[in-house]
């Protein structure tokens, strides 16, 4: 079955005919309709509509979560971590809120040296793994705290970044009590990553939305118009879009320009 169901809203593969209830359907597998379809004798036999253990353990690992935002981009190199580490830190500086940054980025985790703390490892407990404390109140999680060392490449295909992001999940011991942000940094477009993160968390009711982030050229653009398309069929809220680098302030004269003229 085709990895595409999980990017739709109703959970129709992107081989399935036109008429297709829906893999979670309890007609699933049973009309006309699925005659021929190559998912016909996955979906009769029910398989199709079991609920994920995993997905009801995450639920109940996050349920003292507040707010879970997803930030993303349609292309890399627009500063999508940079907004991420920010709005972390913007939120951190209320002494009163616990925050968290999680970095999904598996192969290309940036987040460690943004926050400088790039050196830092974590620490299994008997609750989980212990996350990085930037400061009292700000912690991140990073694949980039499990490497051996700052050049080490990860060359993962998508079942362990699956994994991966499914530990994460489950396994991170954030701290007694609530937390009241967890901001979630994603790669750039639409990979496995997201697929997965979406997919883990769509029964999790603190999941307020996503934060997208552009640059004002129409290539970037181009590209967060299909994260948008994702982003509706996936029925995740858009909370803002950002579009970073729009101008540039001189230090000395304080004349605004425009890094990518219009």
């Amino acid at each position: 079955m085709s990895t595409a169901e999980n990017q739709s809203g109703n959970d129709v593969p992107a081989d399935a005919p036109h008429a297709c209830p829906g893999t979670s359907s309890n007609l699933a597998g049973q009309v006309s309709a699925c005659a021929g379809c190559p998912n016909q004798s996955i979906c009769s036999s029910g398989e199709t509509r079991r609920i994920d253990p995993a997905l009801v353990e995450i639920a109940q690992r996050l349920s003292s979560v507040k707010h879970i935002i997803l930030v993303l981009s349609g292309k890399g190199g627009v500063g999508k971590t940079t907004v991420s580490v920010m709005l972390a830190r913007a939120l951190a500086r209320n002494s009163q809120l616990r925050v968290a940054l999680l970095d999904i980025d598996i192969c290309g985790p940036s987040v460690p040296r943004a926050l400088g703390v790039e050196n830092e490892q974590v620490h299994p407990s008997g609750s989980g793994w212990s996350p990085v404390y930037v400061s009292e109140n700000l912690s991140a999680m990073s694949v980039g705290f499990l490497l051996t060392s700052l050049e080490q490449a990860v060359i993962w295909k998508g079942p362990r970044k699956d994994n991966m992001i499914k530990q994460f999940l489950l396994d991170v011991d954030w701290g007694e009590g609530e937390l009241d942000y967890l901001i979630v940094d994603t790669p750039p477009g639409t990979s496995d990553e997201h697929l997965s993160v979406v997919n883990y968390l769509k029964n999790v009711a603190s999941l307020s939305g996503c934060i997208l982030v552009t640059t004002p050229q129409e290539i970037s653009l181009q590209d967060v118009r299909k994260e948008i398309s994702f982003v509706k069929q996936t029925n995740l809220n858009v909370l803002g879009i950002v579009e970073n680098m729009s101008i540039f302030k001189c230090g000395k004269c304080h004349k605004e320009s425009q890094i990518f003229p219009k």
